[in-house]
């Protein structure tokens, strides 16, 4: 390790935050509450770490995780599994708080895993509710539908139970709002997503659930984890049609009718989907490629931290998808 580089690592218990720097005897314990989490973050700050290192511990290490994001220290939330099996291969097999922490400490040295501020295990909650949502439009959908064949005597119970599905839809949208504002990351992120004409509080949280690469790959990568990537079909001197396939297919749902909307009223979109249907590309081609440019911007917002009015000069040529 340079001697510039500073690797920490913390271990999350319920009770305590064991802090440990790796190739170095420094160790420091605080408590698990708002106040140790204050103390931990201002400690950390003052290394100037090349990287922190926490385990996904079910949601404990999430409070801390969020406060570093917010204090703009490059913190990675890593799976315990990796660090057991890194600690097995060093012959570090004894536990205690702070032996853990120096364990993670090493792994972080070592293996030096990508900065992701946004914790796994809130990422998986907001996935679940999200999922949830999908579940609650689906089953509202369905009723209603049963509802133009449904006998007289069934109907009011129908009604009785869109209206229990309305209401709990409700509850989920609250759940959902609620746990964006209380984390400071997502709450940057999602105010950036929302600049965007056409992506509302839905299409946003949907991304931060499903998407949380967002920002952090480049525009290729991104685009083939969502399946909004055209694959060539060629054989010989045959050329085929180019296609998109695989992918996050919820994260292209999401994306779905903010694209149509953004046909409309964004002005990047508008011009860029008019310039498609001029060429003679079909409406749903043009729709797809309009879906690869809107992601295209949504990283490289997310990526350089501007808002939809810095960013959207750049992208006002009419052109294939930058």
């Amino acid at each position: 390790m340079k001697k510039d580089r500073v690797h920490a690592g913390v271990d999350v218990s319920k009770s305590s935050l064991d802090i440990a720097v790796y190739a170095t005897k420094q160790h420091w314990s605080f408590p698990n509450n708002d106040k140790g989490i204050s103390q931990a973050v201002s400690l950390l700050a003052s290394l100037n770490p090349t990287l922190v290192v926490l385990e996904a511990t079910g949601g404990l290490e999430v409070p801390l995780v969020a406060a570093l994001g917010v204090a703009r220290v490059p913190v990675a939330v890593v799976n315990p599994r990796q660090v057991r099996d890194f600690a097995r291969a060093i012959g570090r097999l004894a536990k205690t708080d702070a032996l853990d922490a120096e364990v993670i400490a090493h792994f972080a040295a070592a293996v030096n895993p990508a900065p992701r501020p946004l914790p796994e295990a809130m990422a998986q909650e907001l996935t679940a509710i999200i999922s949830r949502r999908r579940q609650l439009q689906q089953m509202i959908t369905a009723e209603q539908n049963r509802l133009h064949t449904a006998r007289k005597s069934m109907a009011q119970r129908i009604r009785m139970h869109v209206s229990w599905l309305e209401e709990e839809l409700a509850s989920i949208d609250d759940d959902l709002g609620r746990m964006v504002r209380e984390s400071p990351v997502w709450r940057g992120k999602d105010d950036l997503l929302q600049s965007v004409p056409g992506i509302g509080p839905a299409t946003s949280t949907s991304l931060l659930a499903g998407l949380p690469e967002l920002g952090s790959l480049d525009r290729k990568q991104i685009a083939a984890l969502v399946g909004l990537a055209p694959f060539n079909r060629d054989s010989g001197t045959l050329r085929g049609k180019r296609t998109i396939k695989g992918g996050r297919t919820h994260v292209r749902g999401a994306l779905y009718m903010p694209t149509l909307v953004a046909t409309r009223f964004n002005p990047v979109i508008r011009s860029f989907y008019q310039h498609l249907l001029s060429a003679g590309k079909p409406k749903k081609v043009a729709i797809t490629a309009c879906m690869h440019k809107l992601l295209t911007i949504l990283n490289a917002m997310l990526k350089h931290g501007t808002v939809w009015n810095q960013v959207a000069p750049q992208f006002k040529f009419i052109g294939p998808c930058s």
